[in-house]
């Protein structure tokens, strides 16, 4: 179904993006993906801002959301966004580290000295760099979002240093980023969809995973891993990405309106995040998920080196230096 889907917007992308100045100025739902459950914030944000543009347009536009992955992957709706098959794709920095190399700052591990701080830089002026980034490829950045603090959990046994992850097949998202930094640590790095992971923590097919408290709760993975580790490695955000085609078909007075919407949106995002996040940290906790103390110092200086790499890149390290800055 999924694919059929897919195969349809793309058959149809070539049609809609000619209509689409005409389509626009007599009033569209336009289309957008997400990976996680109705009710996750980011989902909940996009729909927050198809209420308001449908409000203050009248009706004549607004956003219909495709959630928990009904369009496929990250990696297929950011290929359906630049192709203008889709309107809007909420993917996480991830994803985006090759293809847009200035994401990879977010997340690069220990970065950020707490969610406060990644906030004051997504809302900076490293923040709308990377944003301006994306329109040499076919985007639009409209906003970064949170994705709370990424951690280590498995099937298999509390890990507290990282010589504990030694042998674990953990899956990562597909950057090299995530790759590189499971393997500095010590662990086997299993790139796999974000839809897969539960099922294959089951089978055994891989022994744990890193994301965040809202991501292991919603997506169920707790039933199957019971071990939590707190290495916060990575605040790697979310973005909010719009076709430049179906962007260059608005008015520009449309254009400037969904650019000051999507800004509006990213507080609402976050007071849900901030209150969902603390509910699914307490609904973990109490269905009995074990909680590992860990050696910070050990994961952090583990992960040195490939920070000290990344930052060899001129881009990068200005990044870096602005971001320090705002600690």
């Amino acid at each position: 179904m999924r694919t059929s889907r897919r195969t349809l917007l793309l058959g149809l992308g070539g049609l809609s993006v000619a209509q689409a100045p005409l389509a626009l100025a007599l009033g569209r739902t336009m289309t957008a993906a997400d990976v996680h459950v109705a009710g996750y914030p980011t989902v909940e944000a996009v729909r927050w801002i198809s209420a308001r543009l449908e409000e203050r347009t009248n009706g004549r536009l607004r956003i219909r959301v495709y959630h928990a992955g009904q369009l496929g992957r990250e990696s297929d709706t950011i290929d359906l966004t630049r192709y203008g098959a889709l309107d809007f794709t909420r993917v996480n920095f991830a994803p985006l580290n090759n293809p847009f190399p200035l994401t990879q700052i977010f997340s690069l591990p220990y970065v950020f000295d707490s969610v406060e701080h990644m906030r004051r830089a997504a809302d900076g002026a490293p923040g709308r760099a990377v944003l301006e980034s994306f329109d040499r490829r076919g985007l639009i950045g409209l906003a970064i979002y949170d994705a709370g603090t990424r951690s280590f959990y498995n099937v298999r046994r509390a890990v507290h240093e990282p010589e504990d992850l030694h042998g674990l097949k953990i899956r990562v998202p597909p950057s090299d980023i995530f790759i590189e930094l499971a393997r500095a640590l010590g662990a086997n790095p299993t790139p796999l969809p974000y839809g897969e992971v539960y099922s294959a923590m089951q089978t055994h097919l891989i022994d744990g995973a890193e994301n965040n408290w809202r991501t292991l709760h919603t997506s169920r993975q707790f039933e199957v891993a019971r071990f939590w580790s707190g290495t916060e490695h990575s605040h790697s955000p979310e973005a909010l990405l719009m076709s430049k085609r179906t962007f260059d078909a608005l008015t520009p007075d449309d254009r400037a309106l969904l650019k000051e919407t999507a800004r509006e949106s990213v507080p609402f995002m976050r007071a849900l995040w901030d209150q969902m996040e603390a509910e699914s940290r307490q609904h973990v906790i109490d269905a009995g998920i074990e909680i590992s103390e860990i050696d910070m110092a050990a994961f952090t200086r583990a992960a040195q080196p490939l920070l000290k790499r990344y930052l060899q890149s001129d881009a990068l390290r200005s990044l870096y230096d602005d971001i320090k800055a705002l600690a």
